[in-house]
Parts: structure tokens; C-alpha cells; sequence
């Protein structure tokens, strides 16, 4: 058979709940296009459960990962850089349609976003010695503060940086303990939802990201209002959603990380890395 005569296996696009890969509950889905507006897939379309199923999934493993060893943490997302370097071509070529960029320029998104990835996971052993504290207080005492993963975070990924913004808001917050539930750009969902395959076959626990494609508002409004999600990021959001979906956090005085401009391409800092986190301070009584 010539070569010209095979017929493309096209590739079936999931969401990711709990180490899974499910088709939305609702059965839904929609195109995704290119720069060019030429069809690339269909992604599906998440509904109100599946973000619920999420939220449980996240909440399940939070446990398990809050509790592992910062050490471990930064291991297993080593591990997942790796294996992001070894699908390259495979996210250059979804970040070239995505975002309309030239295959060299996508190439060099896709290191970045690698190299970001490593960066947090560095970061897994010494976050706390820039967030945590020997407090001098009056007494016979040591009093110390350290920082504490602060739960279920909701992410509103980048709409306008389909993988090396995604990778820059969901690294921090699972490298610190934190589990997710991401709701990829609605325009540009394939990247985030290729990562998912990445997470799913290196060593991090099912549950701990949880990736919905579909559309921002649909999806953001039941994470904000739900009483087991602790925190929202809201990158991915709009002005006007964007205040809505403050209103509707501070019901249940959830955390928030309000929307601003971005340069993805700069130094991070760790502005992410301490958004959610929350600070236990312990009281010990010195030695004689």
C-alpha cells in the first residue's frame, strides 16, 4: 500500500478526572480550529458534573499528595518534565495551531514551558525556607512558622498561552501540595489536554490535576461557588466573569487570585509559588 494511500488515525480527545480519562458526562462536544480556522478536533465539552466529579477527585487525592514529602513532590514533577521533553514535536505541533506560530517559534515556547516546568519542581524542598520562619517571642518557647498547602484549587488556565502559561499557573500550585482542577483555554484545550496523557503516565497520583475542556464561564461559575474548592485562579478569566466569579468565591470565602497582564516569556518568581499557601505556627517549649 503507498503511503499516500493510509488514512490518518485521528486522535480522541478526553478529559482527565481522577487519573481517568472520561468523555464529558453530558456526552457533548465541540470544534476546535486553528489560527486558520481549519478543523483540528473535537474536544470535549465539560459540563457543570464533570466540574463537580473533579472537585471530588481533587479533594480524594489532596490527602495523599499534601502529605508526601516535598522531596517526592519535586521527583515525580522531574519526572514529568522528562517525559515533556520526550513529546516535543507532539506539543510543538499542537502549540503551532493553537496559537498560530511558525514551527520554530512554537519550538521554542514548548522548551520554555519544559524548562519552566523544572524550575518549579526545584523549587518542591526550598519553598519553605523563604515562606516559613523561627519567630523570637517572649517566653520560654520556640515558635515556629511553616507553610501549609491551602487545598483544592480551582485554575482558569491563560486563554492567550495554551501551554507555557498553563504550565506556569498549575506548576506552582501542585508542586506546593495544593491538587487542581484546571479548565484548559476554551479556544486552544488540545495542549492542556495532551499534558493530561503526560501526568497520567509519570508518577503523579490520579486526581491530584484534573483537566476540563469547555467553555470558561460554564465551568468557573460551579468552582467558584463550591464549598470544596478553597482557592481560584483567575488567569483565564475575563473582566466582567472575572468579578462574578469574585462575588460568587467570596460567598464561601474562598481564596482568590485576581486576573492581570502576564508576560509568560519573563522570570516567574515566586509570586505563584506562595499564592496558595497558608501559614501554621507552632509553640514549642525549649529544653532545659
Amino acid at each position: 500500500m503507498n503511503q499516500s494511500d493510509r488514512l490518518s488515525v485521528l486522535k480522541t480527545y478526553k478529559l482527565h478526572i481522577g487519573g481517568a480519562f472520561p468523555r464529558s458526562e453530558s456526552g457533548r462536544v465541540y470544534e476546535v480550529t486553528d489560527s486558520k480556522n481549519r478543523w483540528l478536533a473535537n474536544a470535549p465539552l465539560a459540563s457543570r458534573k464533570d466540574a463537580r466529579d473533579a472537585v471530588v477527585a481533587a479533594r480524594k487525592a489532596f490527602g495523599g499528595w499534601s502529605g508526601a514529602t516535598a522531596y517526592n513532590r519535586g521527583q515525580i514533577l522531574y519526572r514529568v518534565a522528562e517525559m515533556l521533553e520526550g513529546r516535543r514535536d507532539q506539543f510543538t505541533a499542537e502549540v503551532a495551531a493553537a496559537e498560530g506560530l511558525s514551527k520554530a517559534k512554537a519550538a521554542a515556547v514548548v522548551e520554555a514551558a519544559v524548562d519552566r516546568w523544572v524550575w518549579y519542581a526545584g523549587w518542591s524542598d526550598k519553598v519553605a525556607q523563604i515562606a516559613g520562619s523561627a519567630n523570637p517571642v517572649a517566653g520560654p518557647y520556640f515558635n515556629l512558622s511553616s507553610p501549609e498547602p491551602t487545598g483544592v484549587v480551582a485554575v482558569l488556565a491563560p486563554q492567550d498561552s495554551s501551554f507555557l502559561g498553563l504550565v506556569s499557573v498549575l506548576a506552582p500550585v501542585i508542586v506546593t501540595g495544593n491538587t487542581a482542577v484546571v479548565v484548559a483555554a476554551a479556544d486552544a484545550p488540545l495542549p492542556a489536554l495532551s499534558l493530561a496523557e503526560v501526568l497520567a503516565t509519570s508518577d503523579l497520583p490520579g486526581g491530584v490535576v484534573n483537566i476540563l475542556s469547555g467553555r470558561t464561564a460554564e465551568l468557573a461559575a460551579p468552582l467558584a461557588a463550591h464549598q470544596d474548592v478553597n482557592a481560584i485562579d483567575l488567569t483565564g478569566a475575563g473582566a466582567e466573569l472575572a468579578t462574578d466569579l469574585e462575588r460568587a468565591a467570596a460567598d464561601n470565602l474562598k481564596r482568590v487570585r485576581r486576573p492581570g497582564p502576564a508576560d509568560w516569556a519573563a522570570d516567574p518568581g515566586t509570586d505563584r509559588l506562595l499564592a496558595f499557601l497558608e501559614t501554621k505556627t507552632v509553640w514549642h517549649p525549649m529544653g532545659v
